[in-house]
């Protein structure tokens, strides 16, 4: 890559993030605002300088709760993507499995997962594990939606030229179907990677275990029986940068294989 073409691509990076950069400066002025004409008690709505403040005070418990949350959302994202992505093949290679177990699917992730969050803790325990499910849970219906939209749109010419060639099911899966629905995957994933979080929070809320290494459901519960709303405010920023975090490594790696997947197909 020449130095010109990394510079313009290093000042598109910047161009594009310069405005949602800005409405966040801004969010963060009109809330320091608010503290300072409405004066709300600080236990309704701590001022940003407050929640900064308290977030490097505890910020030792912080980044262990942010890598607790972190490594249950990766364990639950990661097997979501793998059940997803196999879950929706089979369904695409069958169209008698796509009507019957479809819909099913569909209607499962309807139900919220707070109702069934219990559940996961009789039959995972309580710890990391109810966490991890509830992150698998949350996050796998989008990537077995995108895997199948994908396949289910194979271009049909190639399709039947493997099938003039007499390619096996699973060498046509493997080499056509699969590459084909990459792009369509990595939506999905990137939908997953964010939803992970919020289901790896919500076992915790239910199953997690409290003390001096806790996850960060249990240290924004911990932190409202206690009524102190800024390490609330604290925690949830810190859930928001492990979802940013998380979001951004499968980004990263999704523009890997879409760029290798327009190589291929130019």
């Amino acid at each position: 890559m020449s130095r010109t073409a990394a510079s313009s691509r290093l000042r598109t990076a910047l161009a594009a993030a310069v405005p949602p950069c800005a409405v966040l400066v801004a969010c963060v002025c009109a809330w320091q605002a608010a503290v300072w004409v409405f004066r709300p008690g600080e236990y309704l709505l701590p001022s940003p300088i407050q929640v900064a403040q308290e977030a490097w005070d505890s910020r030792a418990t912080l980044a262990r709760a942010a890598w607790l949350t972190g490594l249950s959302a990766a364990g639950g994202f990661a097997i979501a993507a793998c059940t997803g992505v196999l879950a929706g093949s089979v369904l695409a290679a069958s169209r008698f499995l796509m009507r019957g177990l479809y819909p099913i699917a569909t209607l499962l992730q309807m139900v919220p997962l707070v109702a069934i969050a219990p559940l996961l803790v009789v039959w995972c325990g309580y710890g990391w594990r109810t966490s991890v499910a509830s992150a698998a849970i949350v996050s796998v219906f989008p990537v077995l939606a995108s895997t199948l939209d994908g396949m289910r749109g194979t271009d049909r010419g190639l399709v039947e030229l493997f099938g003039t060639l007499r390619a096996g099911r699973v060498q046509r899966w493997w080499k056509l179907e699969l590459p084909w629905a990459i792009p369509s995957i990595v939506t999905g994933l990137r939908v997953a990677a964010g939803l992970s979080v919020i289901g790896a929070i919500v076992g915790e809320f239910v199953g997690a275990f409290a003390g001096n290494a806790s996850p960060v459901g249990i240290v924004i519960l911990s932190a409202l029986r206690e009524h102190r709303t800024e390490l609330v405010f604290a925690a949830v920023l810190t859930a928001a940068v492990v979802g940013f975090v998380l979001f951004g490594l499968v980004s990263a790696l999704g523009w890997v294989a879409l760029r290798r997947w327009h190589a291929s197909v130019g």
